[in-house]
């Protein structure tokens, strides 16, 4: 498994992480794509010490193991508080690329539901009027139907990092994303959601960052002329 190198500056790295890998570890000794992105920092032929590359690698922001997409990753302790700021100020520009099953009825749509954990069952997240808040802005990109079924190509931005934030909020509109075993229901494509890219004020240069990740085959069988932005 491999998570190509997105970008690449002295305090950042970011990479296209591959549906089913987890980015941190969980307590089970298989890999992760901090060791992944370590690895490929390490073989980076450069100047640096190849000890030195890596030692400090800190993700920024997480996708779901099942989820693909872009994850970003500081570099250095001495700016990883700028970076810790940006992300909780909310400073960082997310788009998604989801299908969902079923048709949608509108062109775009903003949810702005609470969302805590469901009570029930650990796994999950759920809309309720006691959680934290989320706003997720969703846009009807295409649709398709195929022996019977109709699915649709959204694009998807959102203002907060809950987790399952994108999962829970279409699901609980009628619309879960193909794939999702968790708040729909399992496809042998796996879960189609993928995190197309991040945009940002870097605060440590001051440059404009936009980083985006290639979309997936699995998206392209189904809708092969998905937008490029």
């Amino acid at each position: 498994m491999e998570a190509p190198i997105l970008y690449l500056s002295d305090t950042l790295v970011a990479v296209d992480k591959p549906a089913g890998i987890i980015v941190h570890g969980d307590g089970t000794g298989l890999p992760t794509l901090t060791d992944l992105v370590r690895a490929a920092l390490d073989a980076e032929d450069t100047p640096e010490p190849s000890s030195s590359r890596s030692a400090e690698l800190q993700a920024l922001n997480r996708l779901d193991r099942d989820t693909s997409g872009v994850v970003l990753f500081s570099r250095s302790k001495a700016t990883q508080a700028a970076y810790d700021r940006l992300i909780a100020e909310h400073a960082v520009e997310k788009r998604y690329l989801a299908i969902v099953v079923g048709r949608v009825p509108w062109g775009h749509r903003t949810f702005t539901q609470p969302i805590g954990r469901d009570r029930h069952d650990a796994r999950r997240m759920r809309v309720s009027r006691t959680g934290k808040p989320a706003v997720t802005h969703a846009k009807r990109i295409a649709e398709t139907s195929r022996r019977g079924r109709t699915v649709t190509l959204l694009s998807v931005t959102i203002e907060t990092g809950r987790k399952h934030q994108i999962r829970v909020h279409l699901s609980h509109a009628g619309l879960p994303i193909l794939g999702d075993g968790l708040y729909g229901r399992p496809d042998p494509r796996g879960l189609m959601l993928h995190a197309r890219s991040l945009a940002f004020g870097d605060p440590v240069t001051g440059e404009r960052v936009r980083i985006e990740a290639p979309v997936p085959q699995r998206f392209e069988r189904l809708f092969p002329n998905v937008p490029r932005r």
